[in-house]
């Protein structure tokens, strides 16, 4: 997933503005199955590792989570996942010995 598509909100998406939009997300259950704990654990290292002049990791964190969160809102991720899972077992079915 780029950062591109993590910084273009649709309609009705969330405000995910600061931490505590992305934190208050998390809690409400959008994002995927493990990213409140993860986007916690990630930021915490994050934080520990970067110097007072270079957030860099930092912020990575928080674009990477709100894409997250993006991306689980996105109606055609549903469509998308399914359409992957139907050409893998297309494919299993179509291997030798499969």
């Amino acid at each position: 997933m780029s950062a591109q598509h993590a910084e273009t909100p649709g309609p009705g998406a969330l405000p995910l503005r600061n931490i505590g939009d992305i934190r208050a997300a998390l809690r409400s259950g959008h994002g995927f199955p493990g990213d409140r704990e993860s986007f916690e654990a990630d930021l915490q290292r994050a934080l520990e590792t970067s110097s007072e002049t270079d957030l860099n990791a930092v912020a990575a964190v928080i674009v990477d989570y709100r894409g997250r969160i993006r991306l689980y809102q996105d109606p055609d991720f549903d469509i998308a996942v399914q359409e992957g899972k139907d050409l893998t077992s297309l494919l299993k079915r179509e291997a030798p010995g499969g």
